[in-house]
């Protein structure tokens, strides 16, 4: 038995479990209650749900205490129905977030709790609807973990369930054994899963590499490697039409741009096909001429390097037609059955919601016909009179399934759609900006193409994501030849990304253009 052993004479053992829908928390919760009756204990649990399956994890609650304990008490325990802060032995947390979560509400401290959390992240609605990087910092958490518990265990048990072919409550099962926290041995646990003759085996792989994962743990937990690998350069590319496009890549633009070209050349060829990746190069060609004849080469070809990637992004707008796409694609059906655990045979159906605006019902429209609709007030009603409520379809059937096809198929006819015509104007007009910005200032045409990040999206989220940058791209000329210009937008568009209504842009816009204001330090 560990000498960390939780349990202290006439006290019961508390232990918090954190987890969404689907993490099997209300699973782990009866394998630990079970496993402690059947050693001759009392054990109770109690759940309070949270209210979606990522805006709140289900808090499960359990206290238990030998039964000789109980006897020589005399009378029956009354045990909590809640975790009190600061009153928490064990905390199991399913996701490195909701670690976070307990250490914030109390329960993990320093002078009684173990917590024990995955790594790996669910990201919250939050997290994903930020126009910039919403993404939080796991490393928080780390540092956090760290110093609010007594020890902390942290690794990707997520994985481990994975590899085992289970569901992470094994994993946690396992890690929970591993560390020792809790005076059971591992063939009892062993004996709880099997028990509870579901998934047995797989069951049990998981839960063996839990245990050794934790048995084995670092004293303190390691930072999290938060970096993205550039994508590779291939020597060789899979036909002729795109070594050559690859060959001019490596032999007409400067190295530092390489990858970030290769990704926006594949994302082109996926989005459209061989020649709208043609058009990617061609943009890229002009790009570099200007940032070679403006002293690219000794700022690390700057502008380059940051157009490789807006370029293709702009090129590959969310439409219609690409919504379909990659809701139809096998790989995305995989991964559905992936996440649920879907086993050979069964049968996995997905459900789409779908709630197209007039707007995005015109942009799939030949472009005289879509601008011709926009335009007629009697024509937008009616058809608005179809759009009023979304729709939910079930792609995994046939006549769900075609219909986005249909709609995926029309990629062939997309040049000549309203949307692209769309698309192509504001991506020419935004080149035409860059090109006459990097006359003047090359730090601020370098702000100008990363301003483009804020176009992204469908639906509402485009349109305020577009409102934003226009506001910047009229901002620019007045900004052009002010101190340290480049460092205002940079801080304008940080603004931007950081506020979803844009009121602090706003209020940034009127300190940057006002002439009284030009001497603001603006943040870099």
């Amino acid at each position: 038995m560990s000498d960390r052993t939780l349990f202290r004479s006439g006290t019961p053992i508390k232990i918090a479990i954190l987890a969404m829908g689907g993490q099997g928390g209300g699973v782990l919760a009866d394998w630990i209650v079970d496993m402690a009756e059947h050693a001759k204990w009392w054990a109770q649990t109690t759940s309070v749900p949270g209210v979606a399956q990522r805006t709140g994890a289900t808090i499960y609650y359990l206290e238990m205490l030998p039964e000789s304990t109980v006897k020589a008490a005399g009378r029956d325990p009354a045990l909590a129905m809640m975790p009190t802060p600061g009153d928490v032995d064990l905390v199991i947390a399913a996701e490195l977030m909701e670690g976070g979560r307990a250490i914030q509400r109390g329960l993990v401290t320093p002078d009684r709790t173990t917590l024990i959390a995955s790594s790996h992240r669910s990201y919250a609605v939050a997290e994903k609807a930020a126009h910039g990087n919403g993404i939080a910092d796991p490393n928080t958490v780390i540092d956090a973990g760290n110093e609010a518990a007594k020890k902390f265990y942290c690794f990707d048990l997520q994985a481990l369930a994975d590899q085992a072919g289970s569901i992470i409550s094994a994993s946690l099962f396992g890690a929970v054994a591993g560390s020792g926290t809790l005076p059971f041995s591992r063939a009892d646990f062993e004996q709880t899963i099997r028990r509870a003759g579901v998934g047995v085996d797989a069951s049990l792989t998981a839960f063996a590499l839990g245990f050794d994962a934790a048995a084995h743990a670092l004293a303190v937990p390691a930072p999290i490697d938060t970096s993205r690998p550039m994508p590779e350069v291939p020597e060789h590319a899979e036909s002729p039409h795109m070594q050559f496009l690859l060959d001019d890549l490596k032999q007409n633009f400067p190295v530092q741009a390489h990858a970030m070209m290769i990704a926006g050349l594949r994302r082109t060829l996926d989005f459209q096909d061989l020649r709208y990746a043609r058009e990617y190069m061609e943009h890229m060609r002009r790009i570099c001429a200007l940032d070679t004849q403006f002293g690219g080469l000794g700022k690390s070809w700057a502008l380059t390097c940051a157009a490789a990637r807006y370029v293709a992004v702009s090129m590959s707008y969310d439409d219609v037609i690409r919504v379909a796409d990659l809701k139809t694609r096998s790989a995305r059906f995989e991964r559905v059955r992936g996440e649920v655990g879907a086993q050979t045979g069964q049968l996995v159906y997905t459900t789409e919601y779908m709630h197209p605006r007039l707007d995005e019902v015109c942009g799939t429209l030949p472009t005289a016909l879509g601008r011709a609709i926009e335009n007629s007030p009697a024509a937008s009603r009616f058809i608005g009179r179809f759009l009023r409520k979304g729709r939910f379809l079930r792609s995994g059937t046939l006549g769900g399934f075609l219909l986005l096809y249909s709609l995926a198929g029309m990629r062939r006819f997309r040049r000549a759609t309203l949307r692209h015509q769309v698309e192509t104007n504001s991506l020419q007009q935004w080149l035409a900006l860059v090109s006459t910005t990097v006359e003047h200032d090359y730090e601020l045409a370098v702000e100008v193409v990363n301003c483009r990040r804020l176009v992204k999206g469908y639906s509402d989220t485009h349109e305020r994501g577009n409102s934003k940058y226009q506001r910047l791209s009229q901002a620019v000329g007045r900004l052009s030849g002010q101190p340290d210009a480049a460092g205002t937008l940079r801080a304008l568009l940080a603004a931007a990304l950081a506020d979803d209504k844009g009121i602090k842009l706003d209020e940034l816009l009127g300190k940057a253009l006002s002439p009284h204001n030009r001497d603001i330090p603006w943040p870099t």
